[in-house]
């Protein structure tokens, strides 16, 4: 099984930020600020952002892209 259809089956097609803080192991709120930084990493992961009226979601797909490429 593949990082992507490990995090579909689990979250789905798109992850909130507190799937996605879990999945880093971190705090939400810490990953929220960590966001708004200029880190590479955090302009990865803000590529796979979606705004679906007021809430945030990130594409399952490309966050398990990118993970895959860390490790």
């Amino acid at each position: 099984m593949t990082k992507e259809e490990a995090l579909t089956t689990k979250y789905g097609t798109l992850m909130t930020l507190g799937h996605l803080a879990q999945e880093l192991h971190r705090s939400p709120d810490g990953l929220r600020i960590s966001l708004r930084g200029n880190q590479g990493w955090a302009s990865q992961i803000n590529a796979a952002r979606k705004k679906l009226g007021r809430r945030v979601y990130f594409d399952t797909a490309k966050i398990a892209a990118i993970l895959e490429a860390v490790n």
